[in-house]
Formats: structure tokens, sequence, C-alpha cells
């Protein structure tokens, strides 16, 4: 009777622990009860991996095992005092990634005599390449040590007059959140007849070529397969490749054969993709304002009709000169607004005057939860349960501003091949112009000037 009453005293205790992990108890008529203890790991939910590690373990040595067993001896409450195995692991608060290439200053409209000047005070030029918007160079200098950035930014852009200088601030791909998708039934692939887009084999030619400043892109992909594509890789050659989940979605979103799991939004396109991005900390695609800008002036060089640009940063002197360059050569900008949250600060370069600022909404067009939102939003797209290309092969389902910018880019190289006279300025005024103006009339922070309508496109 007294070993059952000390039992269910054991039961009781453990009710305490209710939520923190799992007790299994073995009674003997020995008088030795074996408390089985297994926490549950914080994890455990995320984790895909089994390693076949819940029995059999060997026994270790002490008072417990490898298989949390209490082998006797010491205080059973320490159980649940914290002094066993069974430890609160307190997490760290996330660290705040970085804005910037640490150290770092890049300039445009150095003259050679500035910067032989600049490196006799201490900086290092790190790199330096032409630009043909400017016909002036982008020059990317080391500080010197013990200067704080904002010292040698101003340093950098007083050694020429005219010079412009920032830090190389980092940009990423505007990839949101999942969200749930019914594409059993192909719902996701009809998505984008919600805004009326043309069928992919309409006589509806697209002006070219498309440029694309993204992440790597995966050319065997079946949907990219035989397509107009080229790639052209910016980062130095030991840099890790940037992924190609980002940079494949996007890239078949415009272009994807008709015949694929993942048909596009315009036939026989041409694209020219540049991947400016590169991998850090072996899961973060980053880019470089230096090797942004050097993409865009790129695909300025190859007299693209629009560039696309799904990815965001902070606001950055040099990339907000180039991005003007680009306008004067009449070339259209479309920039995905980011999924930093509604109450955000506008993101760049979508918040450029010379852009087309896209926001996402689903294909009840209601907003994106996590798309930015401000005056300068110009016009919102499709951009929940996209259906596009995985990274490898197939498609799934893609959420973000990334996915809704696409669908302007390929509008408006329609509209451009249609109306070859328009200015790039006439072209986006027409885009929000027949957009379909949903929340506070006229132009508001949320939707801008409406929904893409896609109805009219061919119609010219």
């Amino acid at each position: 009777m007294k070993k059952r009453l000390f039992r269910l005293t054991v039961l009781s205790l453990c009710g305490l622990a209710t939520g923190a992990g799992d007790l299994s108890f073995g009674g003997s008529n020995d008088g030795n009860s074996t408390v089985r203890f297994a926490p549950i790991s914080q994890a455990q939910a995320d984790d895909d991996d089994d390693d076949g590690g819940g029995g059999g373990s060997s026994r270790g040595s002490g008072d417990r095992d490898s298989s949390n067993t209490w082998r006797g001896g010491g205080n059973l409450l320490d159980l649940f005092r914290g002094t066993s195995e069974r430890r609160v692991v307190r997490q760290r608060p996330a660290a705040r990634r970085a804005t910037h290439v640490p150290g770092e200053i890049i300039a445009l409209g150095l003259n050679d005599a500035a910067i032989q000047r600049l490196a006799e005070s201490g900086f290092t030029v790190r790199a330096r390449e032409p630009l043909g918007l400017s016909t002036t160079e982008i020059v990317k200098l080391g500080a010197p040590r013990g200067m704080t950035l904002e010292d040698a930014r101003r340093q950098v852009a007083d050694a020429t007059p005219g010079a412009i200088a920032d830090l190389n601030h980092y940009f990423e791909p505007n990839e949101g959140t999942a969200s749930p998708a019914p594409c059993a039934d192909g719902g996701c692939a009809l998505v984008r007849t919600a805004i009326g887009w043309p069928d992919a084999g309409a006589a509806c030619p697209a002006a070219g070529p498309i440029g694309l400043i993204d992440t790597a892109i995966n050319p065997a992909h079946p949907s990219l397969k035989d397509v107009r594509l080229d790639i052209v890789r910016l980062a130095e050659e030991e840099a890790p490749e940037s992924g190609r989940q980002h940079g494949t979605a996007v890239a078949a979103l415009i272009a994807g054969r008709k015949d694929s799991r993942a048909p596009g939004l315009l036939g026989n396109a041409h694209l020219i993709a540049v991947d400016a991005f590169q991998r850090k900390g072996g899961e973060s695609d980053i880019a470089e304002t230096y090797d942004l800008v050097r993409a865009i002036d790129l695909l300025a060089s190859r007299k693209v009709a629009v560039i696309n640009m799904s990815l965001s940063g902070p606001h950055n002197l040099l990339l907000e000169k180039t991005v003007a360059l680009v306008a004067e050569r009449n070339i259209i900008q479309v920039a995905a607004a980011g999924n930093d949250g509604p109450r955000a600060k506008p993101v760049y370069p979508a918040a450029y005057p010379a852009m087309i600022a896209v926001t996402a909404v689903d294909r009840n067009f209601k907003p994106y939860r996590r798309a930015g939102r401000g005056d300068h939003i110009d016009v919102a797209a499709l951009g929940t349960s996209v259906w596009t290309a995985a990274s490898i092969e197939g498609a799934a389902p893609k959420t973000g501003t990334s996915f809704a910018a696409p669908f302007v880019t390929a509008a408006s190289a329609i509209l451009r091949a249609s109306h070859p006279s328009l200015s790039a300025q006439e072209v986006a005024k027409l885009v929000t112009e027949t957009a379909q103006d949903l929340g506070a009339p006229g132009k508001d922070p949320v939707f801008g000037w409406g929904v893409l309508n896609a109805r009219e496109l061919c119609r010219s």
C-alpha cells in the first residue's frame, strides 16, 4: 500500500510539469521506481530530420542515462526545480541584420587625382568600374582604420566637386511569407484571371528585351527550357552563388513556357537576367549597392524596354542617381514595394519617383498583410498564392510583392510594344490610369491608383 501511495505522489508531482515534457512511470515491486523524462524540443515542429534516436540508446554513467532515465539517488524533486537535464534555455535576442558592408564606401564621379589622394590618406581602392550611364566610374573604397563611416563618406564626397558617396548598402529579394492556397484544383494557376490577364498564346506581343535583376536562376527548369534567357552573374567568382528559388520563380512568372506547369505572363519574351546577389551567412541572399548599380547600368547598355527589380533596401544616393539616369534613357522601371509590413518605412528603389512601385493583393483584391504602404505606392497587382516555378522543377504558389511586380513589368512591356511612341513616364501613367480603383477614391497609400487591369492590354 505504501508503494502505491508513493507512486500516486510522483504522479501528482508530474502534474506540475504538464506541457514541459512527457513523463512515463514504471513502478516495480522491489521498491525502485523509474521515472522516464522526455523533454519536448522547441525546434521539434520545424525539424524534418529523424535520426532514429528515440530508443535503444546506450546507458550513461551517473544518475541519468542518455535516454533521460532517472536512475535513483539525489532528490526526485530536482527534476522539477531546474537542476536536472531539463534546463530552461533562454533565447538570445535576434541579432540585428547588417544593413551595409562594414567599413566600405562607394562613390560616383571621382576623378583619378581624387582617388590617388584618398589612397594616400589611408583609403584602399577595392574595386572600380566604368559606368555607361554616367560616363564615370563607380568606385568601392575601404575606409581608413579608426575613421567613422560618416566621416569617410563625407571625405570621399568632398574629394571631387559633384561626386556622390554613400555606404555600400545591402538589398534583399522581396519574397513574403507563405499563405494558404487552394492549389489542388488549379486555383493558383488561375489567379491571374482575376485581373483579366490575356492568355500567353494570344496575339499580345511584348517589347523586349526585358531586364531582370534578381538572384540566380535555374535555366534547366522545364518552364524556362528554350526560353530566350541571357544570364549574367556580377558577383566575384569566389563569392557563394545566391539561391535559385527567387530568381527562377520571377523569371518563369514573366516568361515561362506556355506548355509547362508554370506558364509565364508573356509568350516569346526575351529576358536578360542579371544575378547581382550572393549568399551571405549560408542562408541569406544579399546584393550590394555596388553590384546593383552595375546591374542597372548593364541592362541599360543592352537597351531593355523594362527593368524588373523584385528587391528592396534602404535609401542610397548612388542608387537614386542611377535610377534617375535610367529614366532619362526612356526605360521603364518596376520595383516591389517590400514585405516589411504596412507600418514600415518606404523601401528602395520602389520609393524613388522614377519607379513604378507595386504592392500586392490576393485574388479578392484584399491587400497582402505584409506589403509596404505609403504615398509612393503606384499600383497593386496579384501577389499572394501566385503559381510559378520552383527552383529545381515543378511549380508552387508564391507570395510577396516580388511576385506582384512581374505583372506590372509584363503589362508595361505589352503597352510599350503596342505604343512604341510613348515615353516610359507615359507608359507608367497609362498603367495607373487604367487600374481598377480600390480603397479611398483616387490614389491611396494601400493600393496606389488601384489594381492592375489587364483586360485592355491587347486591344490596342
